[in-house]
């Protein structure tokens, strides 16, 4: 275990060295996790803590990921992303609370469940005089890939994340961007069936962001459990849990669209209508399941409701029964990044500098 006191509310240590395991299959077996488990999840952290000094960088951390999960860990810098997946790899011991991996404690992690982890830490750990092709049969020969997988899982990989034309320079002669794609190919090139990512994306342009992410969805459809931070938040759509974190707790966490209903307070209806009066307001206000209701101008409303699906036949049908033309009326999404403005200024976070926290 590695541990060291923080510079400041995230810690900057480089991960450990990877260890030289006998090779592995690569091929999750669900069933041989939910029997260690018994409910199928692979992580599991009740009530976790993590204390350096007088500093607690994560409080009361309670996470759950099932085998296959995508989940995003998102939140302001410092917010214990990188602290909460250190003590998920085991860096970190726990001050207070249980973290287990594939049901062993994650600061005890056995040798074969540590061979079928992935990481891919923000530091650039890779060797720099090896070339882009040296560096991935250096990391497929430390998970003991043999030849002909070895060959086939690197030429896979350089492909995905566009370096097959840079695979003889040198790595430390690429740009950071390449370097990152190249990290990211040897976190992936021995096939783990739990894979912890930390900003995966940084410094890559959108149309390549777009296909890694694709290609994590991939994985995931082959069963494997991903765990990602990201800076970027509308990344967090990819995902089928969102966990939001500020100051070392979880302020909120669910299914994309279930974080976007508590942002909103429900659906969200633009309404234009033609001859907009008082009686109509009021029509549209006594609708079962509208809960709220505002003006966007004179003749557009802004309805919040339980069911827009549901909703937006009664609307038209209420404002024609008043006498009046519905002109225009829309479904709306609040974005992302306004979904997690809203629910960190829920938690009482001053939000006033929020474009900091991504796009």
């Amino acid at each position: 275990m590695i541990e060291q006191a923080p510079n400041g509310p995230e810690m900057n240590v480089p991960p450990p060295p990877p260890a030289a395991p006998p090779p592995t299959t690569g091929a999750v077996d669900s069933r041989n996790v939910r029997a260690a488990q018994g409910d199928g999840a692979i992580v599991v952290m009740q009530g976790v803590g993590k204390r350096f000094g007088e500093f607690d960088a994560v409080q009361g951390i309670n996470l759950t990921v099932p085998v296959g999960g995508l989940v995003a860990l998102i939140g302001p810098s410092g917010c214990g992303k990188t602290t909460t997946v250190r003590l998920l790899l085991g860096v970190y011991e726990p001050t207070t609370g249980s973290c287990q991996v594939f049901g062993q404690p994650s600061h005890h992690i056995r040798r074969p469940t540590r061979e079928r982890i992935g990481y891919l830490p923000q530091q650039f750990v890779l060797y720099p005089t090896l070339t882009v092709s040296e560096n991935l049969n250096f990391a497929a020969a430390t998970y003991g890939l043999g030849p002909f997988r070895r060959r086939r899982q690197r030429n896979v990989l350089l492909e995905l994340v566009g370096l097959a034309a840079h695979r003889n320079k040198l790595a430390g002669d690429i740009s950071g961007g390449m370097q990152r794609r190249l990290m990211l190919a040897a976190t992936l090139i021995h096939e783990p069936d739990l894979i912890f990512l930390d900003e995966p994306t940084a410094g890559i342009d959108p149309i390549l962001r777009e296909q890694l992410w694709q290609e994590f969805r991939n994985i995931q459809a082959n069963g494997r459990t991903q765990v990602v931070t990201t800076q970027y938040i509308a990344e967090a759509e990819y995902c089928d849990t969102v966990v939001l974190m500020d100051r070392g707790k979880i302020v909120a966490s669910g299914p994309p669209d279930a974080l976007r209903q508590q942002a909103s307070g429900g659906d969200l209806i633009d309404v234009t209508i033609a001859d907009l009066d008082r009686p109509m307001i009021a029509r549209l206000r006594a609708l079962r399941g509208v809960r709220s209701l505002r003006f966007l101008s004179d003749d557009q409303l802004r309805l919040t409701v339980e069911n827009a699906g549901e909703l937006i036949p009664q609307i038209i049908a209420a404002v024609q029964e008043g006498g009046s033309t519905v002109q225009a009326i829309e479904e709306q999404r609040l974005s992302f990044n306004d979904v997690f403005v809203t629910l960190l200024k829920a938690s009482g976070r001053d939000v006033s500098g929020a474009e900091e926290y991504g796009e």
